[in-house]
């Protein structure tokens, strides 16, 4: 699964009485929904995960996305590299994640799935790049931002130590680091290391997004905790739009010390309520998946 292309996701969304959020299709963007597809799903397809293009658009439609919007989509993901076309045998021509984006896709599952404990040490990235390539300081400082990375002052940056194999991932990736320094360590004072973590991230605005993730998706969860057996493609389309709400959450809060944040702290209830819609949601929506696979 990767990481965001917008850090602050869609606005909350009310569910409908049959369980589904109410989304419009242009409150999510189809490029970031894709990925969240390939994420969720998309390494179930044969062939390196590649999907049919007439799937694709089926999967997507599912979810309120109109093929031209699909295609579009798409088209930019070739763009950035993250899609590559494939025509495997006589078959129809699909779409496969790029080498680049199953690297994404793995890094993203580490965040999404097996939230780490801290270990109380820290990362640390220090930059330094020179003025004529000013373009790339602005790409490394917001690359380390959708990190998580907290900004500890003047090109320093600060994340948990669990963000180091993906930092370097990531860096090497964007030909940025020969650009940066990486260290651990801990925090030895002279604040409280509470108050310095309430400085380098803004703990507020972090907990505003689990909340409006648990407006959004609590109801859901609910909805279909009285169910007996979920619908396949009910299933599939609340899950997505969970998944697609909740990934952003792990990078924009990056796994923080629990005894470092305030006492109402509402991550780990929005953990707590992704990890039910995945439990309930995940395996019947791949029966949706899967019986349009097997179409195509």
């Amino acid at each position: 699964m990767t990481q965001p292309d917008r850090p602050d996701g869609p606005p909350p969304q009310s569910p409908t009485p049959g369980g589904t959020p109410a989304v419009a299709a242009s409150a999510r963007a189809p490029g970031p929904l894709i990925l969240t597809l390939y994420g969720a799903y998309g390494r179930e397809f044969p062939g390196g995960g590649t999907v049919p293009v007439a799937t694709l658009i089926r999967l997507m439609g599912a979810l309120g996305v109109d093929p031209p919007s699909v295609r579009s989509a798409v088209s930019r993901l070739k763009r950035r590299e993250l899609l590559t076309a494939d025509r495997p045998g006589s078959k129809a021509a699909g779409y496969a994640p790029s080498p680049a984006a199953r690297q994404l896709l793995d890094d993203g599952d580490r965040r999404i799935y097996q939230r780490p404990e801290p270990d109380g040490r820290w990362l640390l990235a220090v930059f330094s790049v020179p003025e004529s390539e000013r373009e790339r300081r602005h790409v490394l400082r917001s690359r380390l931002a959708r990190l998580g990375f907290g900004n500890a002052a003047p090109g320093i940056w600060i994340a948990p130590s669990h963000l180091e194999e993906e930092t370097r991932h990531t860096l090497e990736r964007l030909r940025l680091a020969p650009y940066v320094d990486l260290f651990l360590g801990t925090h030895q004072g002279f604040t409280p290391t509470a108050e310095a973590v309430a400085r380098w991230w803004d703990l507020d605005a972090l907990a505003a997004l689990h909340r409006a993730f648990l407006d959004a998706h609590e109801p859901v969860l609910r909805t279909w905790s009285r169910r007996r057996r979920p619908r396949p493609e009910a299933a599939y389309r609340d899950y997505l739009a969970a998944l697609d709400d909740w990934r952003r959450l792990p990078y924009a809060d990056p796994g923080l010390p629990r005894e470092l944040l305030p006492a109402d702290w509402p991550g780990e209830r929005a953990a707590r309520v992704f990890a039910g819609l995945h439990d309930r949601l995940r395996a019947e929506g791949l029966e949706y998946v899967s019986a349009l696979r097997r179409e195509s």
